[in-house]
């Protein structure tokens, strides 16, 4: 039959058709890349290797440091925010030691009044406010905030023996500062987790955040630490000894560690660290209370402010990493590069297979109509089929058991029901992220293009201060 004799029906069975193909053997691909840290987890777990410690809490809280340390707080209107985090960091980290460098523009008075307050006249802080008017980028503010320390250090004539990375919104852990103090002599660079807060009044934007990181922080990171290949940082709640900041500072020849070019500083950062010859560790402690030492924060409560951030990741990650970093390091360096990296075609696979969904609805409403169906899966495609519906059952195990093991079954049934959610969420940051390099390669500049903060719930604010 000639192609231009096809029925319009018979057009919609040969696209689902490619797209069954194209879709079905991506998930299968992504699937085994996922199974395979499944199984080495499973694996380093049984060695006894990468497990979760067992810390007495009070022997952390509030004990002397071994050395200064520094907190840098970068911040562009975050007025809604800031001083709670600040006020709640002086409350839980009451340590002589402590230093928090809190960053805002002097073009941006509501947030160097939201420091002011949040401080309260502790002198533990400092504001430091950008000469400039923002927004910059994060790393170009994180800079300035690293320029004033070295100052600070050039005054009292010490140094300070850890730089901690916090954002705004951040809810610390009584017992972080001195778990990573005590951690840092062992390693140069120190990750400990995050945990999103599950928000009631936005059961899928911000909560979808609960199950990513709690599979990732408890399961990828784990593995990717054990196998040797470099840690990114997540932007809050890691430490980096003063040496190494001050190594990778001199190598990039700037003005400071932090890449101004780039929209995920921290996770260069974090890349750069095995570069220069220092050693990583990501570091899951949980008290006698049961409670994970971890950072805690409200994430974006909206559709809208979910794709921006996470195009923003996308962006500076698969896509500006890609120019910017290269490949190599062995293989598991180059696998974990790879997984990094593949947001842009898990996007479009994702779109593949929801546009299949459409095309199959179509057709199977036409075979109802007494239409007929141009085609049937068989052979190849039913064994596909299948794999993936096994390969999805699994994975919506893992996502249950990692989040029950954080939130509770109740949240864990819940981040299934949000698989959906999340896949629209991926391919929406993708399509953005991927506009936006696009008009960097043709000339435009890297901006902040920051997410908005909205004001702690009380009730987080309330718990994370008796903690």
């Amino acid at each position: 039959m000639m192609l231009g004799a096809w029925s319009p029906l018979e057009w919609l069975a040969l696209a689902e058709h490619e797209l069954l193909l194209f879709a079905g053997v991506f998930f299968i691909v992504g699937a085994a890349d996922e199974l395979a840290v499944d199984l080495a987890w499973a694996w380093l777990w049984l060695k006894g290797r990468g497990r979760t410690l067992r810390i007495h809490r009070a022997s952390h809280c509030g004990a002397p440091l071994c050395g200064r340390a520094a907190v840098l707080i970068p911040a562009w209107h975050e007025e809604q925010v800031l001083a709670a985090t600040i006020a709640h960091a002086l409350a839980v980290w009451p340590q002589a030691e402590l230093r928090i460098y809190a960053g805002c523009y002097r073009n941006d008075a509501a947030t160097a009044q939201a420091i002011m307050a949040g401080a309260a006249g502790d002198p533990r802080v400092r504001m430091v406010v950008h000469g400039r008017d923002g927004p910059t980028t994060k790393a170009d503010c994180l800079n300035r905030l690293y320029a004033a320390m070295e100052t600070d250090e050039r005054r009292c004539g010490a140094r300070f023996r850890m730089v901690v990375l916090h954002d705004a919104e951040d809810m610390v852990d009584s017992a972080a500062l001195g778990l990573l103090d005590t951690a840092l002599e062992r390693a140069e660079f120190v990750q400990l987790p995050v945990l999103p807060e599950p928000q009631a009044a936005s059961p899928w934007a911000a909560s979808h955040y609960c199950e990513e990181f709690a599979e990732a922080h408890g399961k990828a990171m784990v593995v990717r630490g054990e196998l040797g290949a470099s840690l990114p940082a997540a932007g809050v709640g890691c430490a980096f000894s003063r040496e190494v900041l001050g190594t990778i500072a001199r190598d990039m020849r700037g003005p400071g560690p932090f890449s101004v070019d780039s929209l995920t500083e921290d996770y260069e950062l974090g890349l750069r660290i095995k570069s220069v010859g220092g050693t990583a560790w990501f570091l899951r402690a949980r008290g006698e209370d049961g409670r994970l030492v971890a950072t805690r924060a409200c994430f974006p409560a909206s559709l809208p402010q979910a794709v921006r951030q996470k195009a923003r990741w996308v962006h500076g990650i698969a896509l500006q990493g890609w120019d910017r970093l290269g490949w190599g390091g062995g293989i598991a360096e180059s696998w974990m590069r790879l997984r990094d990296r593949r947001g842009p075609l898990t996007a479009l696979v994702l779109f593949a297979a929801y546009t299949l969904l459409v095309l199959a609805g179509v057709l199977w409403a036409a075979g109802l109509a007494g239409l007929g169906r141009p085609w049937q899966p068989s052979g190849l495609l039913l064994v596909v089929l299948w794999a993936n519906l096994a390969c999805f059952a699994w994975r919506a195990a893992m996502r249950f058991a990692f989040t029950a093991r954080e939130y509770g079954p109740a949240e864990g049934i819940r981040a299934v029901l949000r698989l959906p959610y999340a896949n629209v969420v991926a391919i929406m940051a993708g399509r953005r992220a991927t506009t936006a390099y696009v008009r960097t390669l043709l000339g435009g500049k890297v901006r902040w293009d920051k997410t908005h903060h909205q004001a702690h719930p009380a009730g987080l604010v309330v718990a994370k201060a008796a903690a």
